[in-house]
């Protein structure tokens, strides 16, 4: 795939946990995940991307870690994440982990010796401070369900600093050897075998907090620094990170943004900006939003990637919308409050969002597959599968892989009481009308419609390695035309996000043009020809080869 393979990568994120238990004990384990791989194969996956693996309390669904050196005995061992590795790799499919490190549970050794003793050398491995700050209700991220960001400690006898739940303390990042541990710890997981990781929580990270002080500094020279050490251990090694802040920030991610502008920090982000204008655009059945977020994306250096989704593991997240767009948003995809999390997301998955229409899924996600950067799919989504909202929070769509109409959806053998988590059953969304087997004897499914759509993808590597600008025409109201292009030639891409049916004329393109012809497309159309009247039906797509370059 190339130096730079992460931008022609497939990602797919699993939860170990909930993907496939085999061993019976109701729990999702890698040796399930094993028997797996070649499902994921055949779908074109050559990224996989694993949610916390390690040892952990389970207060918050493995993001609480005790051991970063470990795997979590619920899900395995070492020796069995090594033959996960084996397995990947031999069917050409990568490997990265989450790199949790902006906190660690509160049972966690280190913290443990740390509120024990005011003179333990790990007393500065976390953020304490005497007094109750002045900031300790800002900076909330999980807004009703933390009542602060500082909490008291009776032990330590003071308050430590935990940007997330009261049970996952913030680590130093002032202290030189806290980055030194991480680095270990990165070195460790890459020595292994793994690919790279997707670092959570980047911004909080480099955040060198200062009690008291809501705004404190970050420190990017970090980023510098675990990139570098990140690729003389591999050089291969890629860091997808977690950054949602405002796009003028974006950058400094990527790079320094000095006069070589290179990208010495992270590979790729993912891409909130353009996840929620996606989100409103299919609300509102109006490419607008989309034209914007291409104009107005952030030149990136060399190697530098955007990483896009529609659904990933968390909520969807608005808070980049303004609150009249978040209330359209809301109006249409989460109309019940049930539906709803943190007054800033939705905790649905995309299947039911848009009302089970094929039409639209496949436009959703044609349309997410074909814009700039390497597009990652939450596991299920493939299949359709529904949420459940009983369950509290972000656990809604976190519920286990549907295979079959065997009990519990063919996850597990468990009694159905024992399992992790309850598998989606009846109606619509139900394992017994949802899964992977019936999808598997239906060429007409929407699973073989994501093996056919992932595999013209691989076919067009401008998209991921290439540049993707709007085409500036006039097109009747709900049509998106955009481009990508690279070394590999050029592929045009025309959705409409309406419900009418819609006429084209890209005519302006026809001199670039060699051949041109659909490689996919949401039905059988007449031919391109000379681009001018180009038929597009409601909830339609076309992806359009308009010229290849026949040495690549």
């Amino acid at each position: 795939m190339g130096d730079r393979w992460y931008q022609k990568a497939v990602v797919y994120c699993v939860d170990v946990d909930t993907f496939q238990d085999s061993d019976g004990d109701g729990v999702g384990d890698l040796r399930g995940l094993i028997g797996r791989l070649d499902y994921l194969a055949r779908l074109g996956v050559t990224c996989l991307w694993l949610h916390p693996i390690h040892p952990t309390p389970g207060h918050d669904d493995g993001y609480d870690a005790t051991d970063f050196y470990g795997i979590d005995p619920r899900i395995g061992t070492l020796g069995d994440f090594a033959e996960l590795l084996h397995q990947a790799e031999d069917r050409g499919i990568r490997v990265i982990i989450d790199l949790v490190v902006n906190h660690t549970s509160d049972e966690h050794p280190w913290f443990q010796q740390a509120r024990s003793d005011p003179d333990s050398p790990y007393r500065d491995w976390y953020v304490w401070s005497d007094t109750a700050p002045a900031d300790r209700t800002q900076g909330m991220v999980f807004p009703g369900e933390q009542d602060e960001t500082w909490s008291y400690d009776r032990t330590a006898k003071a308050w430590y600093y935990h940007r997330f739940y009261k049970f996952q303390p913030d680590l130093n990042f002032a202290n030189p050897k806290v980055r030194e541990e991480v680095k270990r710890v990165v070195s460790f997981w890459l020595q292994l075998g793994v690919a790279g990781f997707r670092i959570d929580a980047l911004p909080f990270i480099i955040e060198l907090t200062e009690p008291g002080n809501p705004d404190s500094p970050k420190d990017f020279a970090f980023l510098d620094e675990l990139r570098q050490h990140a690729q003389w251990r591999r050089g291969d090694a890629v860091l997808l990170a977690e950054a949602n802040v405002e796009p003028a920030q974006l950058v400094n991610y990527f790079g320094d943004g000095g006069e070589a502008k290179a990208n010495s920090r992270v590979h790729t982000l993912f891409d909130f900006m353009l996840n929620g204008r996606l989100v409103l655009a299919l609300a509102r059945e109006d490419p607008e939003q989309l034209v914007d977020a291409l104009r107005d994306t952030p030149k990136l250096p060399p190697g530098g990637q955007w990483a896009t989704f529609l659904r990933n593991h968390d909520e969807i997240d608005l808070s980049r919308l303004t609150a009249e767009q978040r209330a359209e948003v809301y109006e249409k995809f989460g109309p019940d409050e049930n539906m709803r999390l943190y007054d800033r997301g939705i905790r649905r998955r995309l299947a039911p969002m848009l009302g089970n229409d094929r039409r639209r899924l496949e436009l959703a996600y044609a349309l997410q597959f074909s814009l700039r950067g390497t597009p990652v799919l939450r596991y299920g989504e493939e299949i359709g599968m529904g949420e459940d909202l009983s369950l509290k929070g972000r656990f809604a769509i976190r519920t286990p892989m549907q295979w079959s109409t065997l009990p519990n959806g063919g996850f597990s053998t468990a009694d159905p009481e024992k399992l992790i988590r309850p598998v989606v059953t009846g109606g619509e969304f139900g394992y017994e009308t949802v899964n992977v087997t019936a999808q598997r004897h239906d060429p007409d499914s929407l699973l073989s419609w994501f093996e056919r759509m992932i595999r013209t993808l691989r076919e067009a590597p401008e998209v991921g390695a290439g540049s993707c600008t709007h085409v500036d025409v006039p097109v009747p109201a709900g049509v998106l035309a955009h481009r990508a292009d690279g070394p590999t030639g050029c592929m045009l891409f025309v959705h409409n996000l309406g419900r009418k049916a819609a006429t084209v004329d890209l005519g302006k393109l026809a001199a670039e043009a060699d051949q041109p012809n659909d490689v996919l497309a949401d039905q059988r159309y007449d031919e391109v020809g000379d681009l001018t009247a180009l038929k597009v039906a409601g909830y339609g797509y076309r992806w359009i080869r308009l010229n290849r370059n026949p040495a690549g």
